[in-house]
C-alpha cells in the first residue's frame, strides 16, 4: 500500500476519536460506515492516546488481520478501555485525548547495525517474550540505536542486552498521524 492520503489519515483518525467517544460513553466497540476501498485493505495499526502530552492508552496488533479502519477503531477501542497501564478512558476525559495513529509495514529481520532510529521500529523476540517499540519512541526519547535496542529487549522482559545474545530482532517503519 501506498502511503496515505491526508484524506485517508483524517478518516482513520476520526474512526479512532469515534470508537474512544463510544467506549467512554458506552463500553461498546465502534463499527465503522462504509469505507473507501484502501481503507479496507488489511494492514497491522497502533494507536496512542494522549492526554495533556503524557501517555494515556497505546494497543494495536502486528498482526494484518483486520482491514485498516476496523484495525484502527479496535486498536482505538482497547487503548481507551483495556491498557492494562491506565485506568479506562472516561466520558469526561476524550475532550482532552489526542489521537496518534501508527500503520505499520510488514516486518522484518533486521541486524543491529542496520537499525536507524527515527525510520525503525523494533519488535524483538525470544522464547515466549516480545517487546515492540513504534519508531516515534526512541526519536522523542533522543535514544541511541544500541539503547533503542536495549529498551526494546527490556520491554519484553529480558536482558538488556539480548539482542547481542540470540534475541530475533525485526525491524518495520510506521506511518504515524495525529
Amino acid at each position: 500500500m501506498d502511503s496515505l492520503t491526508d484524506s485517508e489519515r483524517q478518516s482513520l483518525l476520526e474512526v479512532a476519536r469515534q470508537a474512544v467517544r463510544v467506549a467512554a460513553e458506552t463500553g461498546r466497540h465502534f463499527e465503522p460506515a462504509s469505507s473507501p476501498a484502501r481503507l479496507r485493505e488489511k494492514r497491522a495499526v497502533f494507536v496512542s492516546l494522549h492526554k495533556r502530552g503524557e501517555l494515556r492508552g497505546c494497543i494495536g496488533s502486528t498482526v494484518a488481520r483486520l482491514p485498516l479502519d476496523c484495525a484502527v477503531a479496535d486498536a482505538a477501542y482497547s487503548a481507551a478501555m483495556q491498557d492494562p497501564r491506565f485506568d479506562p478512558v472516561t466520558p469526561d476525559e476524550v475532550p482532552l485525548i489526542d489521537v496518534e495513529i501508527s500503520v505499520l509495514s510488514p516486518f522484518v529481520e533486521i541486524q543491529p547495525p542496520e537499525v536507524v532510529v527515527g525510520v525503525h521500529g523494533l519488535m524483538i523476540s525470544r522464547d515466549f517474550a516480545r517487546g515492540l517499540l513504534l519508531p516515534q519512541v526512541a526519536e522523542q526519547r533522543h535514544w541511541s540505536a544500541e539503547r533503542f535496542l536495549d529498551e526494546t529487549c527490556r520491554k519484553a522482559g529480558l536482558p538488556a542486552d539480548a539482542w547481542k545474545h540470540g534475541a530475533k530482532i525485526q525491524g518495520f517503519t510506521a506511518d504515524v498521524f495525529r
